[in-house]
C-alpha cells in the first residue's frame, strides 16, 4: 500500500510542478503556535534561517540544513563535506585553511584576493568570513545543532558581504537537565601510507538543575598529507595538526531570561601547502620553503534571551582575536630564477553587537526588528625576503637580514545597521513577506611607519652581483577613508494551494562592502610602463528573482523541492594582477547575470530505504562590459563566471534491524561538479593577450562508501572516500607567482569511526 501511495505521490510532483530542493521554505505559522506543532513530526527539520524557529519546509528562502547525526552518517567534518552536498554550492579550496564559497555562479575566480567572500560564513553569531585571500579556518563541525546553508543574497537579516549566501554553523547549548557524554574517534589510511587521526570528545554537566549548565567540547587532528615538496625535500609534506575546544555556560535565572556564555579556541596548523605543479607530478610541488597558512581563533560571546509578553530579546555581544599566517613562495612569477617570497603575519581584532526583538504574540503579524554594529581591525606585518644564501652567493649586501622589505600595515573596518521583516498572514494558505536593511559601512587603510623597502627586486630580475642594495624607510601613510550606505531589502509571497505543497516568489538583494587598495597609485619598479594600481573597488550589488516550490508528502517520505532563479550582477568587484610585479589589486567592471535552477528529492519508498538526490544547473556570464573595464580586468563580453554548470550529490542508504533495537546500515554517496574557468581570460592592462595563467577546473565525480551498526550507546562505521581514488584538479590558482596551482581531490582514503555517548 505504501509503494503504491509513493507512486501516486510521486506523479503529483512531476505533474504538479516539482518543489524546490534545497530546503527552501516559505514562512508558515509562527514557531510557538499549536497549529504549526501539531504539523510537525520526528522528520521535521527545525532552522533559525529567518531569525525565528521555523520548519525547514516552511520558509521562503533556499536552505540546506545538516544535523549532528546527518553529518556524522556522511563523514562530513568540514566545508568540503558541506559543499558537496549542497546544491549550487562549490567551494574553491587552494589548500587546508583556504575557503572561499561560490554560491549561484556569483565569483569571478575561487580566490577573490582583496575581496570579500561572496558568502557570509557564520559561527553562531560571529561573521569568520573574510578576504578571498586570507586564511579562514577549516571548522570542526562536532556536537553541533546543525549547519545551515542559505543561497541567493541575506542582505536583510546576514548584513553586508552575504551577496550569494550565508552559512550558518550552531553550535549546541548545554542540556540544563540531563547529563551527556560523548566521544569519536576516526582513523584512516590516505592512498598507501599517510594516516589521519581525528579525535572528539563532549560533556554536558548540569550543574544546577534546570538553572545552570555547561557543555565542553574539545577535538585533535593530526593527518599525514599526500603531497610531496621537491624543494623542501620533505614527503607527504602537507600534514595537518589542529586541535581547539569549546565551553558553553548555560543560565537560565528565571523561566523567561537565560544567558549564555561562550569561550571557544581553534588552532589549525598545516605544514604545507597542497598546491601541486602538474608538470613536476600528479602530486608534487616546489618551493623552497613550506607555504604556510596557519591560523588560532579565540572567541568570546555572551548571549541573553528575555522572552516579554509580545517579543523575544535576544543581544549577543562578541569578542574575537584571529591571528593567521600567510607564508608564500613567490618566485614562480620569475620561473624560480631568485628567491623572492613573502612572510606575512595578520591579526585580526573584531568585536561584533546584535541585538533584536522578535515577535511571539499571536495574531496574523509576525515581525524581527534588530540592531549590528562591527568593528574589525586586521594588522598585517608584511616581510619579503630573499634568502641568506643567494644574497651571499651574489654579494649583495645592505640589507640587516635577508628580508628585502618589511612594513605594518592595518585596516579599520565598521558597519552600522538596523533591520527588520514583517510576515502578514492574510490566511493560513497566503502570507506576505517584507524586510528592510539600512546600513553604513566605512574602511580605510593605513601604512605605519618604521618600514623599510629596497631595490632588491629590480637588481635580482636584472642578474646584476656584487652591488650594495639601496635601502629606503617606509613612511607612515594614511590611505582613502571609503564610506558605504546601502539599502537591502527583500519582498516575498508565498502561498499553499493544499497542504503538502508551498509555493513562493522572492525578490532580495545583496552587496559587499567597498574594498581599498593597499597599494594606490604605485608604479611598478620591474616596468613602469605597466597599469597604475587604482584607489579601490567601490561596493557591487545583486538582485535576486526566485520561484520556488516544495513539497512533503506520506509524513516525509516523499520530499521534493525546485528553486528557479535570475541573479543581476552590478559594479563586479573584481580582483586582478599587475602582471610585471604580481601586486594584486581591486576593482569595479560593469555586471553580470547567473540563472539557474536548483532541485532536492528526498524519498523512502520502503521501510529501511532512502534516497537523497540534489543537484544545480547554472548560467553565469559578463554581460555588460566597456573597453576600459575589460583592459583592466582581462575579462570579455560573455565571459563565463568561475561556477560549474551542473552540480550536485545522491545518497542511497538502507538501513536494517540486526536484534532488538540494534541496527546496521549501507550507504553510497556521488557528488560531483563539473568543470570551470579559474578566472577571466586576458591580461589585465593588456587585453589583446591571453592570461597566461588562465585555465580550467576538471569535472569530478567522488564515490564514498559507508557501513556501519548504531549498538545501543556505540555507533561503529567503516568507510571509503573517493572509491575510484580520482584525482582530477578541482581548483586552479589565477596567481602566477605561484609555482604549483592546482589542487586535486585527496586520494583513497579507508577507515573506521567509532561514536559513543554517554
Amino acid at each position: 500500500m505504501k509503494a503504491q501511495l509513493f507512486a501516486s505521490a510521486s506523479a503529483v510532483v512531476l505533474f504538479a510542478s516539482p518543489v524546490s530542493a534545497m530546503a527552501q521554505e516559505a514562512e508558515a505559522p509562527p514557531a510557538d503556535s499549536m497549529a504549526q506543532d501539531q504539523q510537525r513530526d520526528d522528520r521535521d527539520i527545525i532552522v533559525t534561517a529567518t531569525r525565528r524557529t521555523a520548519r525547514l519546509q516552511d520558509v521562503p528562502l533556499s536552505v540546506t540544513a545538516f544535523g549532528q547525526e546527518e553529518l556524522n552518517d556522511l563523514g562530513i567534518v568540514g566545508f568540503e563535506g558541506i559543499a558537496q552536498n549542497t546544491p549550487g554550492i562549490v567551494v574553491n579550496r587552494p589548500t587546508q585553511n583556504f575557503n572561499n564559497f561560490t554560491a549561484r555562479g556569483i565569483n569571478t575566480n575561487g580566490y577573490s584576493a582583496g575581496l570579500q567572500s561572496a558568502v557570509a560564513i557564520y559561527v553562531d553569531e560571529l561573521p569568520i568570513s573574510a578576504n578571498g585571500n586570507s586564511t579562514i579556518l577549516d571548522p570542526n563541525l562536532y556536537d553541533v545543532e546543525r549547519v545551515e546553508f542559505l543561497r541567493g543574497p541575506q542582505g536583510t537579516l546576514f548584513g553586508s558581504n552575504s551577496l550569494a549566501g550565508a552559512m550558518r554553523i550552531i553550535t549546541k547549548s548545554p542540556d540544563l537537565d540531563d547529563f551527556e557524554a560523548s566521544a569519536s574517534v576516526d582513523l584512516g589510511l590516505t592512498g598507501s601510507s599517510s594516516v589521519r587521526q581525528r579525535y572528539n570528545a563532549m560533556v554536558n554537566l548540569p550543574i544546577m538543575k534546570d538553572e545552570i549548565g555547561l557543555r565542553v567540547t574539545g577535538y585533535y587532528r593530526n593527518e599525514d598529507g599526500w603531497v610531496d615538496n621537491i624543494g623542501t625535500g620533505v614527503e607527504d609534506a602537507n600534514s595537518l595538526e589542529a586541535f581547539g575546544g569549546r565551553a558553553i555556560l548555560l543560565l537560565q535565572p528565571s523561566d523567561r531570561m537565560k544567558v549564555k556564555l561562550l569561550a571557544s579556541y581553534e588552532n589549525s596548523k598545516p605544514a604545507d601547502s597542497g598546491l601541486t605543479n602538474p608538470l613536476l607530478g600528479k602530486f608534487v610541488r616546489n618551493s623552497d620553503r613550506p607555504d604556510l597558512f596557519q591560523g588560532k581563533l579565540t572567541n568570546y560571546n555572551l548571549t541573553i534571551n528575555y522572552e516579554f509578553d509580545f517579543a523575544e530579546l535576544i543581544s549577543s555581544t562578541t569578542l574575537s582575536d584571529y591571528d593567521a599566517s600567510f607564508y608564500v613562495d613567490l618566485a614562480g612569477t620569475f620561473a624560480q630564477a631568485f628567491p623572492f617570497a613573502l612572510d606575512a603575519y595578520g591579526y585580526d581584532d573584531l568585536f561584533v553587537q546584535e541585538t533584536r526583538l522578535v515577535s511571539r504574540h499571536d495574531g496574523p503579524i509576525e515581525w524581527v526588528a534588530g540592531f549590528f554594529y562591527y568593528d574589525k581591525r586586521r594588522s598585517v606585518d608584511f616581510a619579503y625576503r630573499s634568502s641568506l644564501e643567494y644574497l651571499t652567493e651574489n654579494n649583495l649586501s645592505g640589507l640587516p637580514d635577508e628580508y628585502y622589505q618589511r612594513f605594518n600595515s592595518y585596516t579599520d573596518q565598521k558597519e552600522i545597521a538596523g533591520f527588520g521583516e514583517v510576515t502578514g498572514r492574510f490566511s493560513d494558505r497566503f502570507w506576505v513577506t517584507g524586510g528592510l536593511r539600512y546600513g553604513s559601512t566605512e574602511v580605510q587603510s593605513f601604512t605605519r611607519g618604521g618600514g623599510y623597502n629596497s631595490n632588491y627586486l629590480t637588481i635580482a630580475f636584472l642578474g646584476l652581483e656584487n652591488i650594495p642594495l639601496t635601502v629606503t624607510p617606509i613612511a607612515y601613510a594614511e590611505g582613502l577613508k571609503v564610506k558605504d550606505d546601502r539599502l537591502s531589502w527583500k519582498a516575498s509571497v508565498s502561498w499553499k494551494p493544499v497542504d503538502s505543497l508551498t509555493t513562493y516568489a522572492t525578490v532580495s538583494t545583496g552587496f559587499r562592502t567597498p574594498v581599498v587598495n593597499a597599494r594606490a597609485g604605485l608604479v611598478s619598479a620591474i616596468d613602469p610602463n605597466d597599469l597604475i594600481i587604482p584607489d579601490g573597488a567601490k561596493s557591487d550589488s545583486v538582485t535576486n528573482y526566485e520561484l520556488g516550490l516544495k513539497g512533503r508528502w506520506l509524513g516525509g517520505d516523499l520530499v521534493a523541492n525546485i528553486a528557479a532563479y535570475y541573479i543581476d550582477w552590478k559594479d563586479i568587484q573584481v580582483q586582478a594582477n599587475r602582471v610585471s610585479d604580481s601586486i594584486q589589486f581591486a576593482t569595479n567592471i560593469g555586471g553580470a547575470e547567473s540563472y539557474g535552477l536548483e532541485f532536492e528529492f528526498i524519498a523512502r519508498p520502503v521501510q529501511g530505504l532512502s534516497l537523497a538526490l540534489n543537484g544545480s544547473f547554472n548560467r553565469a556570464k559578463v554581460t555588460d562590459l566597456t573597453p576600459g573595464e575589460a583592459a583592466i580586468s582581462g575579462a570579455e563580453l560573455g565571459t563565463r563566471l568561475a561556477s560549474p554548470r551542473f552540480q550536485g550529490s545522491g545518497t542511497l542508504r538502507y538501513d536494517f534491524p540486526i536484534g532488538g533495537a540494534d541496527t546496521a546500515y549501507a550507504a553510497v554517496n556521488v557528488s560531483h561538479a563539473g568543470a570551470f574557468p579559474n578566472q577571466f581570460p586576458n591580461v589585465p592592462g593588456n587585453p589583446n593577450a591571453v592570461a597566461p595563467t588562465y585555465d580550467f577546473t576538471e569535472a569530478w565525480t567522488n564515490v564514498n562508501l559507508y557501513a556501519g551498526a548504531k549498538l545501543g550507546a556505540i555507533d561503529l562505521g567503516a568507510y571509503v572516500e573517493n572509491l575510484f581514488d580520482d584525482s582530477k584538479v578541482t581548483y586552479v590558482h589565477p596567481e602566477a607567482f605561484l609555482d604549483g596551482r592546482y589542487a586535486r581531490m585527496r586520494p583513497r582514503t579507508i577507515g573506521v569511526r567509532a561514536n559513543y555517548r554517554f
